[in-house]
């Protein structure tokens, strides 16, 4: 039906289709883009189902989708059917001066290099950032000749020059703002025929030389970047400035220069989207990264999975607060919500909660989460004992909890799950995996505010006082599987378990925690149809490599019990047969003799024992008699 069975996850946890050699959105690898692929049919080597293996291989170069992250390899799950894949290194090359940049804080400030030697070719190129309207970006002069580029309006950019003809100005207008905080391209070119200015992709601004006239630029003074004489400087970044093929090193200059710093902050305008899951961009030095530390997930771009896996019996439970601490402490650290901070424990209170995991696990009944309280408040995310998942609030104001109960299926079959939970006030949105958000509401006798956390348990409740009869019966033996990526509001419990954060001496473990990410989110991988499945025992038209036809699962059990009875009888027989000739011919002897070498040509058989043997005596020892068995 067209959809892929493999795929692979880059930048910004995206699925990817296409291959080594091929390009996005094509759904190849290289032999389907050069038509020599194993089977004319598919456009990857690996999709012929052959029985000798077939490679594909090739770079990913698309850089926008990279690194990769994850591999998923589909359709293995039958007899015969293998895969090996392998990743190699991510390889960079390019400018290592690409983002030598330097910002511009004062409109009076500026940098000044040697004087530009451009007499008869100048080729100008660099990025600018602003969010100012106007702003001269360079200047160098001459006794009347001078070269000039300046953002003159928040949608104009001038390249001026005179080189004593006079003065001769190139104006490229924008549909667009330039003055947006994101990084545009100025490339300017001049010779002894032309000159020209290109801003971002818009239209190349061309003016020709006149015929006669004067054709060389001469420049005396310094080269200032940033500003000029007498006029208003630059305001932002400027990055990449490159002038006749020379990189000028703006940072270094930068350091010792006032109003300049070096570097560029906001790349995290440009860039901030690739922090996900909640990660915050933060700026650097000469980038940008993203801190991960208020998220379930690890890594450099905040998508890598951070879970466990959890035996019977053992548990983790994340205190809100933490022994030796105040309250004050508690709503600063534990990051609950937005809370006055002079509040005390009776009055700490929780109008709305997010709760998001993914799980895995066979066994049913469990708890896979609760929090407890100072009151008799509590969540619990339960499996009941049919495999089915249930939500639990009791808030107060009612005799029984709220539950929410997802029948629709198992939860206990051993894939991972992902569970989304939203309150806000009396509306519950309830998210599992792929299935669209399903809202609730609470009734409206019950309150709508969660009383004095108090603890986060997973795997298991151990709690003093009265717990909820359901909960207490699912408690035994305990959860067993996976949990993973589990973020309660800003609280990520497994996270600070399994790394060291300021939050780690607010967990507390029973039992060995080990990392995990086998309860991380399905990228699912849909079943196949039966019409479209070769390996369906009603595919009449299928193609096998193997054995010419498909075998159910049924008759494979069927043959496999008819072969080990067959197996068995013929050992019986082999068996039988090898002690009926050890009787016949128990009382039957055999003459063996043991002749020399040379028998057959001697006159006797002592002849030849003495022709083999020159140091042959006439004693004849026990070694050489001839018995009869």
């Amino acid at each position: 039906e067209g959809n892929p069975y493999t795929w692979w996850v880059g930048k910004a946890n995206e699925k990817h289709y296409y291959w080594g050699g091929s390009g996005p959105g094509i759904q190849k690898c290289a032999c389907g883009i050069e038509r020599n692929c194993t089977d004319p049919k598919y456009y990857c080597n690996c999709d012929a189902d052959y029985k000798q293996w077939r490679k594909d291989t090739g770079m990913l170069s698309y850089k926008e989708h990279l690194p990769v992250s994850q591999v998923v390899v589909g359709d293995v799950d039958r007899p015969g059917s293998e895969a090996k894949i392998s990743v190699g290194p991510v390889r960079c090359q390019g400018d290592r001066n690409y983002w030598n940049a330097a910002s511009f804080v004062t409109s009076s400030s500026y940098l000044h290099f040697s004087t530009f030697q451009g007499e008869t070719s100048a080729d100008i190129s660099f990025y600018f950032k602003t969010s100012a309207s106007d702003g001269v970006f360079l200047e160098n002069l001459g006794n009347t000749d001078f070269i000039k580029l300046e953002l003159k309006s928040a949608t104009e950019v001038s390249f001026s020059f005179d080189v004593g003809n006079g003065p001769v100005e190139i104006i490229v207008r924008s549909p667009n703002q330039l003055n947006d905080d994101q990084w545009h391209r100025v490339n300017a070119e001049r010779n002894v025929k032309q000159a020209s200015l290109q801003v971002d992709q818009l239209p190349l601004e061309v003016r020709k030389a006149p015929t006669e006239g004067h054709t060389r630029l001469e420049l005396y003074s310094q080269l200032y970047v940033g500003a000029a004489g007498g006029q208003r400087g630059f305001l932002g970044c400027i990055r990449s400035l490159r002038m006749n093929g020379v990189t000028l090193d703006l940072e270094e200059r930068a350091k010792v220069t006032p109003g300049v710093k070096p570097g560029c902050s906001g790349h995290c305008t440009s860039y901030g989207m690739y922090c996900a899951n909640g990660g915050k961009c933060v700026e650097k030095y000469n980038g940008y990264s993203c801190d991960c530390s208020k998220t379930a997930y690890d890594g450099p771009f905040c998508i890598k999975d951070v879970g466990a896996f959890f035996e019977e019996g053992m548990w983790l439970r994340y205190n809100f607060h933490s022994p030796g601490t105040s309250m004050k402490d508690l709503v600063s650290r534990t990051l609950l919500s937005s809370i006055d901070p002079e509040t005390t424990a009776p009055d700490l209170n929780l109008h709305k909660e997010e709760l998001s995991f993914s799980f895995s696990t066979t066994k049913s009944p469990c708890v896979l989460l609760y929090v407890s309280s100072y009151t008799q408040d509590f969540m619990a995310v339960l499996v009941k004992p049919s495999g089915n998942l249930q939500i639990r609030y009791s808030l107060g104001g009612t005799k029984e909890p709220y539950n929410i109960d997802v029948d629709h299926r198992s939860m206990a079959n051993g894939q991972p799950h992902t569970v989304n939970i939203t309150r806000n006030g009396r509306d519950i949105v309830l998210q599992l995996d792929h299935y669209p958000p399903t809202s609730y509401s609470l009734p409206t006798a019950s309150d709508i505010q969660f009383n004095s956390p108090k603890a986060l348990f997973l795997g298991k409740v151990i709690e003093i006082g009265k717990i909820d009869q359901d909960i207490y019966k699912y408690n035994t033996p305990g959860f067993t599987g996976c949990l993973s990526r589990v973020q309660f509001n800003q609280i990520a419990p497994l996270k600070a378990a399994l790394r060291p954060t300021n939050a780690s001496s607010h967990v507390h473990i029973q039992g060995e925690l080990v990392e995990s990410n086998c309860g991380a989110s399905p990228l699912t991988i849909p079943p196949m149809s039966a019409a479209t499945d070769p390996w369906h025992l009603d595919s009449a038209s299928a193609d096998f490599p193997y054995n010419g036809q498909a075998i159910g699962d049924g008759v494979n059990r069927n043959s496999a019990i008819i072969g080990g009875v067959i197996a068995v009888v013929i050992f019986t027989i082999l068996c039988t047969l090898v002690f009926l000739i050890r009787y016949m011919f128990r009382h039957k002897g055999t003459y063996h003799t043991n002749e020399a070498k040379g028998a057959e040509s001697a006159e006797s058989a002592d002849a030849a024992i003495m022709n083999n043997d020159p140091n042959f005596t006439e004693t004849i020892d026990e070694s050489k008699k001839e018995w009869l068995i």
